[in-house]
């Protein structure tokens, strides 16, 4: 299990937070870890040379990590396709006047694997958002057969949306590694607090009895300055 794959159960969900945490995480169970991102999109261009900089998420997850930016983050290893159009990834290439080769993403993964014990790779969006006019995020997820760790929150819906990515995950007899609950709503003007007590409990429960296996996980709240000093604490059976 060298590669994990991150989703969500929708944008602004919290991956980019979760996957560099469980990258912190790991490293101080002595994990040789890296984390990549399938594409982005909302990336700057750099007004000196004209090239996209490096992907927002792959900086967030680095300071999180509380590492600097690596030489695989330099040469766009970790994020092979960035666009400027803040958009759906077959948009956003499509603008761009280029095509999304799933193969490269592929390739940049099994380079990582070669240099690190695990990948952690996140994807854009919720898991059936198009990566091209004819991929969809899931369908590059099964193709790969990379186990998935489904991010999910406490605002209103998310129980509807978790159960329906569980059974998408679960269609193309995919691994449900985890889901992690990020407390991320909590304080935001749409949650609920007996809504969000409601769906934890429910989907507790759920997993506990549709997916023995898969863990389940509290992501602390994220602090306003896009950090956490808050130990995220994974079970040593993790990976």
């Amino acid at each position: 299990m060298s590669v994990l794959f991150i989703s969500g159960i929708d944008t602004d969900i919290g991956k980019t937070y979760a996957t560099g945490m469980i990258a912190k995480a790991l490293m101080q169970q002595g994990v040789n870890v890296i984390t990549q991102k399938l594409v982005q999109t909302g990336v700057s261009i750099n007004p000196s040379n004209g090239e996209m900089n490096i992907a927002d998420d792959i900086i967030t997850h680095r300071r999180l990590m509380d590492i600097p930016l690596q030489p695989c983050d330099i040469n766009s290893t970790t994020c092979p396709y960035r666009y400027e159009k803040p958009a759906s990834p077959h948009l956003s290439a499509k603008l761009a006047n280029e095509v999304l080769d799933p193969n490269v993403v592929t390739s940049a993964t099994k380079s990582l694997q070669s240099d690190y014990d695990v990948v952690l790779l996140e994807g854009a969006g919720g898991l059936l958002v198009p990566i091209t006019e004819q991929l969809l995020t899931l369908d590059y997820i099964a193709e790969q057969g990379y186990p998935v760790i489904l991010v999910t929150s406490g605002r209103l819906g998310s129980i509807n949306h978790t159960l329906l990515s569980l059974e998408a995950i679960k269609s193309r007899d995919l691994e449900i590694h985890s889901v992690i609950y990020n407390h991320i709503h909590d304080n935001a003007a749409q949650t609920d607090e007996q809504i969000a007590a409601s769906t934890i409990e429910f989907l507790q429960n759920y997993l506990a009895e549709h997916y023995p296996t898969a863990h389940w996980l509290a992501l602390p709240v994220q602090e306003d300055d896009g950090c956490s000093n808050v130990d995220f604490i994974l079970p040593q059976n993790f990976i």
